[in-house]
């Protein structure tokens, strides 16, 4: 049951033992991989098999959870939640000023050959929760996203719901994600998007397309669509095709995208970290399986199994960037937000999407269920 993984990841914390805890986008199997010593584990090479952490900053290492033991649970059901109506969070007029006038010196700065960065601002709120009971409303909030609560004693607590798969790879099938453009979701009704965010989305796509040209075959690009995140609406292409090279070759090449870093890559990742004012640590990364062998459980009356317990049908791995996500510090939650600048950017409609965006964790806080 759902409750055992809860159990166990909370012997795993009290003993400092890293873990974490995920369920996938429109799943209802919840996942857990405990890693039963204390090693600060990184990848080498992408061959290994686990869970991966990676900070934004690919100058650093990616963080791996061995899969000492694995559990899977099938009866998080029973957990219902109602619309949060949000208070409005007291903002101190310095805060807003102060990242209005980095919005206004990156559009300054934005060209031709450098056409887009990615701005982001962290959030500090008082927490005094349980994780695990914030983890239980982000999975009730957000079943279409990928939804996890990640520990280690050395690195930290971090949880999540993204939308936005980096990567992913079945059999040497391959498919990665064009996610740009934001809008509050108001209505069931479809959003009208403006210039700024097709063409942004168009710019996420062309350098995706030509980033996996050398290491996928068949590539093949999907129609542009409307998706619900939440409270938000983005813009999303799909791009799908054959592995023929390894997937170091694809991470390296995606990560970071222009949806969460800007164009180009190298003058971006710079003016970010010029400029930006403080460390995105793991925002921005990218997490999830690799090179698991997945099972499928069978059609039995009980409700959860060990993963081992069954036969073994693939390997997958499932690489999502770390965006909708929140780092527990002592009674601290850090929330972090961005936004996608181009030359015809707004400042004050680019401060209002992170406010929408930082709704993302703030209902879950909130929240009084």
């Amino acid at each position: 049951m759902f409750l055992d993984i809860v159990t166990k990841a909370e012997a795993h914390l009290a003993n400092e033992l890293p873990f974490v805890i995920y369920r996938k986008p429109n799943e209802t199997e919840v996942n857990a991989i405990f890693q039963n010593d204390a090693t600060l584990r990184y990848v080498r090479d992408y061959s290994e098999s686990g869970f991966v952490f990676a900070p934004f900053d690919t100058q650093k290492e990616t963080v791996l959870i061995a899969a000492s033991e694995t559990l899977q649970a099938f009866d998080f059901d029973n957990c219902v939640t109602t619309t949060v109506q949000l208070p409005a969070l007291k903002i101190h007029p310095q805060t807003k000023k102060h990242y209005l006038e980095k919005l206004k010196s990156a559009i300054g700065e934005i060209q031709k050959d450098h056409p887009k960065v990615v701005l982001s601002r962290r959030l500090e709120v008082s927490c005094t929760l349980s994780p695990f009971v914030l983890y239980k409303r982000l999975l009730a909030h957000y079943p279409t996203a990928f939804c996890y609560l990640w520990y280690h004693p050395k690195v930290g607590m971090w949880l999540g719901a993204t939308p936005e798969i980096l990567v992913q790879v079945e059999n040497k099938q391959v498919m990665a994600m064009s996610l740009a453009g934001t809008q509050n979701k108001n209505t069931s009704e479809l959003p009208v998007w403006g210039e700024k965010e097709i063409g942004e989305q168009a710019l996420v796509t062309e350098y995706i397309a030509k980033a996996l040209a050398n290491s996928v075959v068949d590539l093949k690009i999907s129609e542009l669509e409307s998706i619900p995140a939440g409270n938000l609406w983005h813009l999303r292409t799909k791009l799908s095709g054959t592995l023929q090279n390894t997937i170091t070759d694809v991470i390296k090449a995606l990560h970071p995208t222009p949806a969460v870093c800007g164009f180009p890559k190298e003058w971006a990742k710079n003016y970010i970290q010029d400029h930006e004012g403080y460390d995105r640590e793991f925002y921005t990364g990218f997490l999830g399986e690799l090179n698991l062998r997945l099972t499928k459980g069978r059609s039995s009356g009980q409700k959860n199994q060990e993963i081992g317990a069954y036969r073994s049908i693939k390997t997958v791995t499932r690489l999502y960037v770390n965006i909708r996500c929140m780092q527990l510090i002592d009674s601290k939650a850090f929330i972090y937000v961005g936004g996608g600048l181009t030359h015809d950017s707004i400042p004050e409609l680019e401060w209002q999407e992170t406010v929408a965006k930082s709704k993302t964790m703030l209902r879950i806080l909130l929240d009084q269920n």
